[in-house]
């Protein structure tokens, strides 16, 4: 059997090693609930088995507050309101759960024009399913099925409130 000729180590050059890419960063730095509420007042007899689905209106605000050390703190508002008619035909609440779930977030590398859709598109979108799963464990421990809230489109919501507040300026 004929051997094979060894290779002989090549000594590599010293090459640096590639800095990691500068562009934008964002850190969440914590994650916590504000405020939780869920309201059932016509309990037990709103959980009568036989009744109507109720209507459920779904409402989702964003708040935003920057704090002194170069962070901001945002806020996802959900709030859920379901009624039916009871057996007079009058409209009751069914139940109401409502949730302000906030994130404290750091910015790295990102320019005056990126930040606001940063915090208003990809902040409430790292914080959403965890609300969505709280807000679905309410209602849930209410008596009621489950919410399970579809992911919203933040970036429509952003930009339908620039598109808000350029009507709402006044103009030269």
């Amino acid at each position: 059997m004929a051997k094979k000729p060894k290779k002989e180590a090549v000594p590599e050059e010293a090459t640096p090693a590639p800095e990691a890419p500068q562009g934008p960063m964002l850190r969440v730095l914590a994650q916590y609930t504000k405020d939780c509420s869920f309201e059932n007042p016509n309990a037990p007899e709103s959980l009568r088995s036989g009744l109507e689905a109720p209507a459920i209106n779904i409402g989702i605000e964003i708040g935003r507050q920057f704090m002194d050390d170069d962070t901001v703190e945002v806020t996802l508002m959900l709030r859920a309101d379901a009624r039916r008619k009871d057996g007079k035909g009058a409209e009751q609440v069914a139940f109401l759960a409502e949730l302000e779930y906030a994130g404290l977030f750091a910015f790295q590398g990102v320019g005056v024009e990126e930040i606001q859709p940063m915090i208003m598109i990809e902040c409430p979108r790292l914080l959403f399913p965890f609300a969505r799963q709280m807000m679905a464990e309410m209602t849930q421990n209410g008596g009621y099925p489950p919410i399970m809230l579809e992911p919203p489109d933040f970036a429509a919501m952003f930009r339908e409130e620039l598109m808000r507040r350029a009507a709402d300026a006044p103009t030269n």
